[in-house]
């Protein structure tokens, strides 16, 4: 049976990530307050935030604005989109 956290992102029981993300508090954080969900979610936006915003990681700067919209993004409050992105529409419609 799969791990269950209160998701902080969608305010809902769903299933938590098998472990932590990383080390330390933070990743502790994310381990038991983040569903896997969620995290699946921030891992798509922050890949699109790097490539189109064209951060580089080695900047202390760039990791620390990640980590801002990354408390963000699971807390609920508006975090950053990159400028002009237009999500896929549906085929289907």
């Amino acid at each position: 049976m799969s791990r269950t956290v209160f998701c902080r992102k969608y305010q809902e029981e769903l299933e938590g990530l098998p472990n932590p993300p990383f080390p330390g508090p933070k990743g502790q954080d994310i381990y038991d307050n983040v569903s896997a969900k969620a995290w699946q979610e921030w891992m798509a936006h922050q890949t699109m935030l790097i490539n189109e915003k064209r951060l580089n990681m080695m900047e202390p700067s760039s990791r620390a604005y990640l980590a801002e919209q990354m408390s963000k993004f699971f807390s609920g409050e508006d975090y950053d989109d990159a400028e002009g992105f237009v999500p896929e529409q549906d085929s289907d419609k």
